[in-house]
């Protein structure tokens, strides 16, 4: 059963999950990435014969397959898949907007300015098998197509049949993913970064899974980019004393089934609300198919916090900063301003978190762990770099170049120096 607590009586830093055991995990993982950078695809199919217990006739899935999967799919899930995938669009196409680059003239004829370009190879990780999230390949691959990524690369494991769940592969097709291969695990981030015979080497990792392939994706850092290292799914619940507790039971139980170690937190300044949500969660539950993972998960982090209003739930919540926050108010728009770290924020009582993770066309995936004070929901911007540029006419760059020479010399380098006075013959300023 959800604890109920007076605000400040539970340590802020109990409320959420904020790491995760990895006893035994780092090690392994570079044993793997290792040994799939020294033999390549003969390490991906032992790989793939040992963990995921699967016998395959090739690690990459033809057009055919992609095609096969896409026109085989129940006529109603394809019609919410392409929906799906025409709001993700919509919403993300409005960031390229912002991505534009700009370019400012000097006085004297000169120019600095910035350029954006996309990333030519984007490495997508699909969890698969009793975890397979088609929603999570539409949000990976539509913002990296609308970027103008020119390649994207998508890895999923295969089941013990050699083969994919055909709603992955139909989302592959529909989002406008390139090559797909029946990889999952730390092997499969190895592939990505480094390249196999088979495998193109990518410029960027995205995408969630197992505690291994996040270990996999912290240790390939630097050799690619990555989105982020995600942990146990989060969401916390500022709720009014009108808000239907049979709403908020369900949408805190939505996240409780993701994981024992997910995190669900309602803070309210309603006693009466907090006590019907703690029956009603306890009610759901019992009806719950994933009751075995939803039950540990509410009793172990699931937490109900009273305040003494409004506000202060605000702040708890900015200090928390979680992956998903609902904000279940009569007038959601005032405490909206209120917030500034969260990954995602649903308004409301008829905006579910699950409407984010499926439909709206906003991005499900999150920063965790209280990422959301510094890093943002993955969008077309994650799919981009960016270049600076600057153009100095020869008057320009002698009328700054005894400055530039001064502050090189004070931070002792007379290479600097000599760059920009060499073009005049004016030797080292003492």
């Amino acid at each position: 059963m959800m604890k109920i607590y007076r605000y400040g009586q539970v340590p802020l830093s109990e409320l959420l999950i904020r790491s995760v055991d990895k006893s035994g995990v780092t090690a392994a993982v570079r044993e793997i990435l290792e040994d799939v950078e020294r033999r390549g695809d003969e390490a991906l199919w032992e790989y793939t014969r040992r963990f995921d217990k699967a016998e395959i006739d090739a690690l990459e899935v033809t057009a055919g397959e992609l095609d096969a999967a896409l026109a085989g799919l129940d006529g109603d899930f394809r019609r919410v898949l392409e929906r799906a995938a025409d709001n993700i669009r919509a919403f993300h196409r409005r960031e390229l907007e912002q991505l534009g680059g700009f370019r400012m003239e000097l006085p004297g004829g000169g120019y600095l300015g910035m350029k954006v370009t996309p990333m030519e190879k984007v490495g997508l990780c699909i969890p698969g098998r009793t975890a397979a999230y088609p929603s999570t390949v539409l949000m990976t691959a539509i913002p990296a197509r609308l970027a103008g990524c020119r390649e994207l690369v998508m890895v999923s494991p295969p089941g013990p049949d050699g083969k994919q769940p055909a709603a992955i592969l139909a989302a592959a097709r529909i989002a406008g993913v390139d090559r797909v291969f029946r990889l999952g695990g730390a092997q499969g981030v190895a592939a990505l970064a480094f390249g196999t015979q088979s495998v193109p080497k990518v410029d960027k990792i995205v995408g969630p899974g197992s505690a291994y392939v996040a270990e996999a994706k912290r240790q390939v850092y630097g050799r690619v980019d990555i989105d982020s290292i995600a942990g146990p799914s989060e969401i916390l619940v500022v709720a009014d004393g009108m808000s239907d507790p049979v709403f908020v039971a369900a949408d805190l139980l939505s996240q409780a089934e993701h994981d024992v170690l997910s995190a669900a937190v309602l803070i309210t300044d309603s006693p009466a609300l907090a006590e019907a949500v703690q029956r009603e969660v306890e009610r759901q539950l019992a009806a719950l198919p994933r009751e075995s993972i939803a039950r540990p998960s509410i009793e172990n982090n699931g937490k109900i916090i009273l305040t003494e209003d409004l506000l202060t739930a605000v702040e708890a919540a900015n200090a928390l900063a979680p992956e998903h926050l609902e904000l279940c108010v009569e007038d959601p728009a005032p405490f909206l301003e209120r917030v500034t770290n969260a990954g995602s924020v649903f308004l409301g009582r008829y905006c579910p978190e699950a409407l984010g993770d499926y439909l709206a066309g906003p991005n499900h995936t999150l920063p965790t762990g209280g990422g959301a004070r510094f890093s943002s929901p993955l969008g077309v911007y994650d799919f981009v770099k960016r270049t600076q540029y600057s153009f100095y006419t020869a008057d320009e760059l002698a009328d700054v170049s005894a400055d530039i020479a001064r502050f090189a010399l004070q931070e002792g380098l007379e290479g600097h120096a000599r760059s920009a006075l060499v073009r005049f013959d004016k030797g080292v300023i003492p």
